[in-house]
């Protein structure tokens, strides 16, 4: 057991911080983040056509691609994303990592998606970024097999959160935190 959580703390440094070791440009990182985003947001109007009017009327929104890991009674995500507020048409460069307890197992490549109503639900997130839960899930999907979505979920006052699966096979039932931070290198 006590060799668990020293992998899982790996793979969550490894994940959140494996585009630094890229070798692209600061510019080439961003075009790469704000293509992201957008293959993100079009999996979702597939998956959810009405989140596109919650999104165009949203104060802002933000994406991340994300993957995570649960080994039995831990889990561990990591990621990267962007905010894009749609009032000024800023992008803020962002990454992710979280982490848990509880019973899982699996592997699961997945993007989350958040509608903020107003500026302050925004700006909180851009500038603080905590999310603390509990959850349940089980996804499959291999290739174009399968698929899994979330609907969108209320997370914070002014704020909805959408989760799609890409990618694995996952059973999980934990406590998690989360938390999203601006990238100091592509900002």
């Amino acid at each position: 057991m006590n060799k668990i959580v020293p992998i899982i703390t790996f793979f969550l440094v490894w994940i959140t911080f494996s585009g630094f070791w890229s070798g692209d440009t600061k510019l080439e990182a961003q075009l790469k983040r704000k293509q992201q985003s957008q293959e993100t947001l079009k999996a979702l109007y597939i998956y959810a056509p009405q989140a596109k009017k919650m999104l165009d009327t949203s104060y802002g929104y933000a994406t991340f691609t994300n993957l995570g890991v649960n080994l039995i009674l831990f889990s561990a995500e990591g990621g990267t994303g962007l905010a894009h507020n749609n009032k000024t048409g800023k992008d803020t460069y962002m990454n992710m990592g979280s982490g848990g307890f509880g019973f899982g197992l699996g592997l699961k490549d997945f993007r989350a998606i958040f509608l903020f109503a107003n500026e302050q639900a925004y700006n909180t997130f851009v500038n603080s970024g905590w999310e603390a839960n509990a959850q349940a899930d089980a996804a499959i999907k291999l290739g174009e097999d399968g698929g899994a979505i979330n609907a969108a979920i209320t997370v914070a006052p002014g704020v909805r959160l959408y989760k799609l699966t890409q990618n694995g096979i996952a059973l999980q039932v934990t406590i998690q935190g989360t938390k999203y931070w601006k990238d100091g290198e592509l900002n």
